[in-house]
């Protein structure tokens, strides 16, 4: 409970205590003790409902919409296709020199494990060995899994 631990900072705090200094206090307020409750209460009451009747809502942001402007109009098949081998050599490009930095790093940490005495092959051995098993679990998994039914 939390009235009843040791070491609480509630241990000296009694509702009764303030319930009855309360009281006191309200007695010797005088004949304007009424007044003042009943203006507290107001404004009280006054300030709850302004809070509670009003509403902060974030108009709706609208869509940006990008079109793609790089193209021209009325461009013909052939400079579609132009454009579209282009494209594809420098993929293949990027995709050679990823390849090229790949293997470069992996060489790297090989020569860098000789160095520290570690039994590079053994490593790469394993790790081939791991990346088929997955490879064969993930195409087992694929194969196993029911076709969709047709509605």
């Amino acid at each position: 409970m939390l009235f009843s631990r040791k070491n609480s900072m509630w241990k000296d705090v009694s509702p009764s205590g303030a319930v009855k200094d309360f009281v006191t206090v309200f007695r010797d307020a005088g004949t304007a003790r009424w007044k003042i409750a009943l203006l507290a209460a107001s404004c009280t009451a006054l300030t709850f409902s302004m809070l509670t009747r009003e509403e902060h809502r974030v108009p709706q942001r609208l869509p940006y919409i990008t079109y793609i402007t790089s193209w021209q109009d009325g461009r013909s098949d052939a400079e579609i296709k132009a454009s579209n081998v282009a494209n594809q050599k420098l993929k293949e490009k990027e995709k050679a020199e990823a390849e090229r930095d790949a293997q470069e790093t992996r060489d790297l940490y090989k020569a860098l494990g000789r160095a520290s005495g570690m039994d590079v092959d053994a490593i790469e051995a394993k790790a081939k060995a791991d990346d088929a098993a997955a490879a064969k679990a993930k195409a087992a998994a694929w194969n196993t899994q029911p076709a969709p039914k047709a509605k």
